[in-house]
């Protein structure tokens, strides 16, 4: 456990990567602009994760509801998932990131699913930071389809095998989470493992959220007191010294 203004850096932050339809609307720019624009923002956010020492970061890249939006963003998107895949997956795997896309792959084409297999396969040595993309990804599906796993397998369904069963089990729940674009609600992201989550709000639209607006986060963070359930006596208390014979 943290507690307050320790100047530890976050082992895990996730992101809600909000406001790329709004940064290219204030530049008379499509919207895909934005989302172009944003995946700069996501390449200088890993390599600035790398070198302040953070193990995980997790982004929400596409939800289960953006389908529901216009066809047009939707096949772009796709697009430009598939240009950023084989673009972006050499240098992340250089830097030492291991990509794991998390979400409902059986929606996806057979070229996109392809595409992900292959991009965790090439980065699956690297150690330095784990990205997590979620795409088609949404936090009850997470739940729902961790309820339904452990039914098929016959285990009881409990707190601590849900928890195993989940998308992201194989890193530790966020201890930051970080939503741009000046909205404050998390919008199905990591239902879940967000349940003792410090959220930050940023106002930053995500094209322009760059180092200093991390490092602002991460300094929030550090003026946070995490009890979990504790009182702040508890988590101040020192340690009692074993004693040994």
């Amino acid at each position: 456990m943290t507690s307050k203004k320790t100047g530890a850096v976050p082992r895990h932050i996730a992101v809600i990567m909000d406001g790329n339809g709004r940064w290219a609307k204030r530049r008379l720019l499509p919207r895909l602009a934005g989302h172009k624009q944003g995946v700069e923002s996501l390449r200088r956010c890993a390599r600035a994760c790398v070198e302040r020492g953070v193990q995980v970061l997790t982004v929400f890249a596409f939800s289960s509801e953006n389908w529901n939006r216009p066809q047009e963003e939707v096949s772009g998107l796709m697009s430009l998932l598939a240009t950023a895949l084989a673009k972006e997956v050499s240098q992340l795997s250089r830097d030492g990131v291991r990509l794991y896309f998390v979400g409902d792959r059986s929606s996806l084409s057979e070229k996109v699913r392809h595409g992900l297999a292959q991009a965790e396969q090439q980065t699956a040595h690297n150690t330095r930071l784990i990205l997590n993309i979620c795409f088609n990804y949404g936090g009850r599906w997470d739940i729902a389809q961790a309820a339904e796993k452990l039914a098929a397998q016959g285990v009881a369904i409990t707190p601590e095998s849900l928890d195993r069963a989940m998308a992201l089990a194989h890193v530790p729940d966020p201890d930051l989470l970080i939503r741009t674009g000046g909205e404050m609600r998390i919008s199905n992201f990591l239902l879940w493992q967000a349940a003792y989550s410090e959220m930050y709000f940023s106002a930053s639209l995500w094209p322009d959220f760059d180092e200093a607006e991390l490092d602002l986060a991460i300094g929030a963070f550090n003026g946070r007191e995490r009890r979990f359930g504790q009182t702040s006596e508890q988590i101040q208390q020192p340690s009692t010294p074993t004693v040994t014979a």
